[in-house]
């Protein structure tokens, strides 16, 4: 028995930073997990910028309600709850995700929280538990599943590596570079020919 685990953003929907960045005209928000591999890192830089430049969760949300996801993604998603058990685990924030969700049909997703103060301004993040992805796998294993998962960026390694099959999926050059034994899709034609090897 198999379930399929799958980053969200880069695979499902655009990257919502590079979104709020493009929105805004702050490319310092440009930065994902693609560019900085700590995660902690990298949120702090995020809520540094933010704070400096005043901008309110409603202000991402904002932007958030004007994405799409990618072209075949509510169809992949579909089918894939079709023929396998299927979870986005993501390093997102259910603040930001709602209107994701509902565009994929709401697929089922673990991910982080966002601490906001009394005037909406974003002071910290809650993560689910250290290396949430990792840990997700694992606690599939133990139920007597195996796992493939799915991803794009340096987050995403470690979930890749506890699954019985990792893939990345439309990853940046630098990644494929750090992890070259790591199967590659670049499209969902190609991705869904190697989860049917093993999941159908």
């Amino acid at each position: 028995m198999w379930v399929v685990c799958s980053d969200l953003e880069g695979v499902f929907v655009p990257e919502v930073w590079i979104n709020v960045a493009k929105k805004t005209g702050i490319e310092a928000l440009r930065l994902t997990t693609r560019d900085i591999q700590n995660y902690d890192e990298l949120m702090q830089y995020r809520l540094k910028i933010l704070d400096e430049k005043n901008l309110k969760l409603h202000d991402i949300q904002e932007v958030i309600a004007q994405i799409k996801p990618l072209d075949g993604a509510l169809e992949f998603s579909k089918w894939l709850r079709e023929v396998s058990r299927f979870v986005i685990v993501s390093d997102t924030f259910v603040e930001f995700a709602q209107p994701l969700m509902a565009q994929l049909d709401y697929p089922f997703l673990l991910c982080h929280s966002l601490v906001t103060d009394e005037s909406n301004r974003i002071i910290d993040y809650t993560l689910r538990q250290s290396d949430p992805k990792r840990k997700t796998v694992e606690a599939f294993q133990s139920l007597a599943y195996k796992v493939i998962a799915f991803g794009d960026s340096y987050n995403d390694i470690s979930m890749l590596k506890a699954a019985e099959v990792g893939i990345l999926y439309c990853p940046p050059a630098n990644v494929v570079a750090d992890y070259p034994e790591l199967p590659v899709a670049y499209n969902y034609t190609e991705l869904r020919a190697i989860l049917e090897k093993y999941i159908l």
